[in-house]
């Protein structure tokens, strides 16, 4: 056995050497799909890139503001500081304070920047060390102050070193906007090259597409037009062969009526020097009986042979024995052909059909057949369908009677009928038995006429499954059986949900 990995590599070897439309068209989904694909991996590796340049803009612009606030709240303070040297007001003492709790989360900001770029610890660390270095210029003169030495507190601020700490930590402050600044536009450039290759992949990306979606329309149209060209090829030749299927459909109909009169008139012509052979067999069996009484009045004075009683006794009973059931096989035979004949050509006449009801019908009227042995018959709930009644109980009924008649003795007998509605306007039914079952060998000939399987040792002519596929294509319908020797069988039967007859009597 191939494997299958193996079969579906030699499909797909043979479907990519082949050309054809759906060829064509894989390959440029195929193709779309793949650009598709690296245009959005592209744009959103781009995407990405612009987002962390933002963000990267963002947090320099973090750093200028906190840089910038280190300045204004050393300048609050300063001013503060000046006002209470010069009023001795402590109101002003509340800038200061508020200035000094301004300054630290913009020092801790500009720290961990630091931390995360160490081409900025200088930097920092300068502006660190000088707004200190200021803060703490100014808490010396503001404690002077307290201590009622504002004259030693003025001459500190006089001596202008508040001044220079102030002075350095601009230059400071500058140095570190002008760095910020410098990287914010770098980054704002990379972030706008990329917007722009973004944009240009996209415009590539989706030219190609619409390339590749004319090309697929232009093929779509070629294959429709040799689709149009072939069905109106199609079409001419079938204007012809309508024609012909017409009038060949009517002479097989002819033929087939033909067949089924000439099978009636041959049955029926049949039956009739069948009839005489059966009459006269009466009479010889009559005019034996009558020889039978003149041998034994006969025998009773000695004056008949021993080889004439036994030829009068048991020669000619036997002889008429097999002439009688010769002549009744050969009236079965006739009248089952005379009721497939008559069967061919009843009218069908659909109507909705209650089938549980008729298949328990059928049942019941077993049902001393199914106690004497022990059996049952379990008819499960049946979908209903439009059909020809007769046809119906015809077919049922031959294979209910077929399951009693072979179930088997050594086990209870069950027959179980059961259906259900299949999709697509169909409707399938199962008779299933535990009997003798039927031979792999012997699951198609036993619908042929005349034939049998397994033991002949029950009545029957082999006419029943014949007729029940005959009536079930005449409906329109199929019968298949599944079956194992010894275990039992199913036939499987499944019809139209609605019978649409093309004329009276015929299924369209």
């Amino acid at each position: 056995m191939i494997p299958l990995s193996r079969q579906y590599s030699s499909r797909f070897s043979d479907f990519v050497r082949t050309p054809s439309l759906v060829r064509s068209m894989a390959g440029l989904l195929i193709l779309a799909f793949v650009l598709l694909l690296t245009v959005n991996v592209s744009t959103f590796v781009m995407i990405r890139r612009t987002a962390e340049a933002n963000d990267r803009i963002e947090y320099a612009q973090q750093m200028r503001r906190a840089s910038r606030t280190v300045l204004i709240s050393m300048l609050d303070a300063e001013t503060a500081q000046r006002g209470f040297l010069l009023t001795g007001r402590s109101d002003f003492l509340a800038p200061f304070e508020r200035a000094r709790g301004e300054r630290e989360p913009a020092l801790a900001l500009l720290e961990q920047a630091a931390v995360a770029d160490p081409t900025l610890r200088t930097s920092v660390a300068r502006i660190h060390r000088l707004a200190d270095a200021k803060l703490g210029e100014m808490e010396e003169t503001l404690t002077l102050a307290r201590a009622g030495r504002i004259g030693q507190a003025i001459q500190s601020v006089r001596s202008g070193q508040g001044k220079r700490y102030m002075d350095e930590l601009r230059v400071a402050i500058d140095d570190l906007d002008a760095l910020k600044s410098a990287r914010i536009v770098e980054r704002t450039r990379t972030s706008e090259r990329a917007g722009f290759v973004t944009v240009v992949m996209n415009s590539i990306a989706g030219l190609l597409v619409l390339i590749l979606a004319l090309l697929s329309a232009w093929m779509v149209r070629r294959y429709v037009g040799e689709i149009q060209k072939a069905r109106e090829e199609l079409d001419a030749l079938n204007a012809g062969l309508e024609d012909t299927v017409r009038d060949r459909t009517g002479a097989l109909t002819r033929a087939n009526e033909e067949i089924q009169r000439f099978a009636y008139i041959v049955s029926h012509d049949l039956r009739a020097p069948l009839v005489n052979v059966m009459g006269y067999t009466s009479e010889l069996e009559q005019a034996g009986k009558v020889i039978d009484q003149a041998i034994s009045e006969a025998e009773t004075h000695g004056e008949v042979g021993a080889d004439v009683v036994t030829a009068v006794r048991e020669d000619m009973p036997e002889a008429l024995g097999f002439i009688r059931a010769s002549t009744e096989k050969m009236d079965r035979l006739i009248n089952a052909i005379l009721k497939l004949s008559r069967e061919g050509r009843r009218n069908l006449l659909p109507e909705t059909l209650d089938m549980g009801l008729m298949v328990q019908n059928i049942a019941d009227s077993v049902h001393h057949q199914t106690e004497a042995s022990g059996a049952r018959i379990i008819v499960e709930d049946l979908p209903a369908v439009e059909s020809d009644r007769l046809s119906m109980e015809q077919i049922f009924g031959n294979l209910i009677d077929n399951a009693v008649k072979y179930l088997d003795a050594d086990r209870p007998g069950e027959i179980v009928v059961s259906g259900e509605d299949v999709a697509g306007g169909w409707v399938a039914y199962r008779v299933t038995d535990n009997g003798r079952g039927i031979a792999p060998r012997d699951h198609e000939r036993i619908f042929e006429l005349f034939r049998r399987s397994g033991r002949q040792d029950r009545t029957g002519e082999g006419l029943g499954l014949a007729f029940v596929r005959n009536s079930v294509r005449r409906i329109g319908g199929t019968i298949d059986i599944e079956s194992e020797l010894g275990k039992g069988s199913t036939f499987l039967l499944k019809f139209p949900k609605r019978l649409i007859l093309s004329e009276p009597g015929g299924v369209l």
